[in-house]
């Protein structure tokens, strides 16, 4: 760096335009970091959405079991959410939203995925040759 270059970072960090640690390192001075009343409510609400979970399982209070799975599914669907928003900032902004773009990308891989596999396997299971008790003797 020659001394142009520190002159300008050094009167542009004292006006407040650029933070001169930020330079290069890929996250700019007017990005959200998070305050510590996010981490807090992310932290209670990550509890939350644990606790809540546990003490269906623990209770029993749904008694049909295909029921709890879903509630629970439910519960960790909003609690990836959380985390998304609350700890890795996540929003349409953040990076000129390309980390959205990035995010809904891989949901659409990952749900390509699973329903395709789902798919392989309930055809496999309905096509393959039923095995007779007469055949086993």
């Amino acid at each position: 760096m020659n001394a142009k270059n520190y002159n300008d970072l050094a009167h542009r960090h004292a006006h407040g335009e650029a933070n001169p640690h930020a330079i290069g390192h890929g996250h700019g001075h007017d990005e959200a970091h998070g305050s510590l009343r996010d981490y807090v409510i992310g932290f209670v609400l990550s509890v939350v959405l644990t606790a809540i979970p546990f003490w269906l399982v623990m209770s029993g209070a749904i008694a049909d079991k295909s029921t709890t799975a879903l509630v629970i599914a439910a519960f960790a669907v909003v609690q990836v959410i959380v985390h998304m928003v609350y700890f890795l900032h996540m929003n349409g902004k953040a990076e000129g939203g390309w980390n959205m773009l990035a995010l809904i990308f891989t949901a659409v891989v990952v749900l390509i995925v699973i329903s395709g596999s789902m798919w392989v396997m309930y055809h496999m299971n309905a096509n393959m040759m039923p095995m007779h008790m007469e055949q086993m003797d």
